[in-house]
């Protein structure tokens, strides 16, 4: 555990977990206060989309708590067990947020356009990235001071590119969910969904949930500036600086 892992990602780190236990605890709490409209998450997201002018997004159950997600490439929006059939402020809030997407989708959001554009490749750097630094690290050792070294360089190098790229899809997503937050919130108020002293609920619920992402994206970018400047640092011994 170098220096700079414990100076920059460490704190993310434990700022990845607070969020993780502050959405765990959010979605727990308003779970159990059902919401006085006696509409279920499916039925929530039924009657946005249809508000919204949505009719080819299948709206399914899948298994599991917190794994509610929409998925562009087969319109579907999926709610989990929590969610789906359940009358609670949290579970309007969270299907909501997923109606968000749909409608984002719908509407040509451009920050998702770009997400969803750069997924392949992004897919492709976070698989590719550590396996590549990790031979470039591998080479450069065996190979010191030969002409092969700089091929160690190279594949550090590359590494660190599609690591970078990963962190894009991260940066991104961050405007993404807070948009559809927002979105939902609006939606739940205007509708009257949710009764005006329910949607502090909501609220607290799709904020703890934001700022998981948040915490994601500042994980992701100070592990790049941790590779970055190690690089740079073993490039400046290699030069004798």
């Amino acid at each position: 555990m170098d220096i700079l892992y414990i100076v920059l990602v460490l704190p993310t780190v434990i700022f990845a977990l607070i969020a993780q236990t502050m959405v765990k605890s959010a979605f727990s709490r308003y779970s159990s206060v059902y919401a006085r409209r006696g509409m279920t998450g499916a039925d929530v997201a039924r009657f946005i989309l249809w508000n919204a002018g949505i009719s080819d997004v299948m709206i399914c159950q899948t298994q599991g708590s917190l794994t509610d997600h929409y998925d562009p490439a087969r319109k579907t929006l999926n709610l989990s067990e929590s969610v789906y059939g359940v009358s609670s402020i949290a579970a309007a809030g969270v299907a909501a947020h997923e109606c968000g997407h749909a409608i984002q989708h719908a509407t040509g959001y451009f920050p998702l356009q770009i997400r969803n554009t750069i997924i392949p490749v992004t897919n492709i750097g976070s698989k590719l990235s550590m396996p590549l630094i990790v031979i470039g690290v591998i080479v450069a050792t065996l190979t010191y001071g030969s002409a092969l070294g700089e091929l160690g360089t190279f594949f550090i190098f590359l590494g660190i590119l599609l690591y970078g790229l990963a962190v894009v899809f991260q940066v991104l997503t961050v405007p993404v969910e807070f948009n559809a937050s927002r979105r939902a919130l609006t939606i739940l108020e205007g509708s009257q969904i949710l009764d005006s002293d329910e949607m502090a609920g909501a609220r607290k619920v799709l904020r703890a949930a934001a700022m998981t992402y948040v915490a994601a994206m500042a994980q992701a970018l100070a592990s790049l500036l941790r590779l970055i400047l190690i690089f740079i640092g073993k490039g400046n011994r290699r030069s004798g600086r």
